[in-house]
């Protein structure tokens, strides 16, 4: 996916005019970062686009006729675009962080939510102004027994493995204790930030503080806390520091 500094090409697919038109207006109106290379009103003719333009995002509505917005991501086993869902249905929330949504936007537009996204994506292709940017999930689904929450990722500190649950302990928020195990955060969390340092803590690079090998493996984390750090994961551990020290 070609990252450009000015303008983000996009493409639009959506089976009604009405949504196309409009959000492209939008679009074209306050979002000048945003180029319009195309729109679709179906997922055959989005695929051909995708294929022809290689854009950077689609804005994608879920609920077609014959193929809908999640049988559109199923035909890419990689995909080298962002995707930003635009749906009347906010039932399909969860289902589209778990599809690797960078944002969920509902009917009707609200003006001031696209503009803090696209604002939001060009912060991440300013970060990254390779030729590939590479996808990060930004949002990860946390069920709880009344229903599920949806947290940025990088407001995860670090996480605990505690039996066949997992405690989540989040900046500035209520920490969480999820029914879910630690490998299984392990596997969908973004592996350049975080970082499995015992077989019980999974850590945010972003928060680390302080690391010392005076009284054993001791890492030190901004909210206070101290985290063993494995023998056998200690060589891994310091060259990913010192990688990450060298791009700053």
């Amino acid at each position: 996916m070609a990252a450009y500094m000015n303008k983000i090409k996009s493409i639009i697919v959506d089976d009604e005019l009405h949504g196309r038109e409009n959000l492209r207006k939008i679009i074209e109106i306050y979002c000048p970062e945003v180029e319009i290379i195309g729109v679709a009103e179906s997922v055959i003719k989005a695929r051909e686009l995708v294929a022809i333009h290689k854009p950077d995002l689609v804005f994608l509505d879920i609920y077609m006729p014959v193929l809908d917005g999640f049988d559109f991501l199923s035909g890419y086993d990689e995909r080298n675009f962002m995707v930003v869902f635009v749906s009347a249905y906010e039932k399909y929330g969860i289902k589209a962080v778990k599809a690797g949504a960078v944002d969920y936007l509902l009917k009707p537009i609200d003006i001031k939510e696209l503009t803090q996204t696209i604002k939001k994506l060009m912060l991440r292709i300013r970060k990254n102004p390779s030729s590939e940017l590479p996808f990060v999930q930004e949002k990860i689904v946390l069920p709880e027994s009344h229903g599920f929450n949806v947290v940025q990722t990088s407001s995860i500190i670090r996480l605990e493995a505690n039996g066949c649950y997992t405690k989540v302990i989040i900046n500035e928020g209520k920490n969480k204790i999820v029914s879910k195990s630690l490998k299984e955060f392990e596997d969908s969390l973004p592996r350049d930030t975080f970082f499995r340092v015992h077989k019980s803590h999974l850590i945010n690079l972003t928060y680390l503080k302080e690391y010392s090998n005076i009284c054993g493996n001791l890492i030190m984390m901004t909210d206070g806390s101290q985290i063993e750090l494995s023998r056998r994961k200690a060589p891994d551990f310091i060259k990913r520091i010192k990688t990450s020290l060298k791009k700053v």
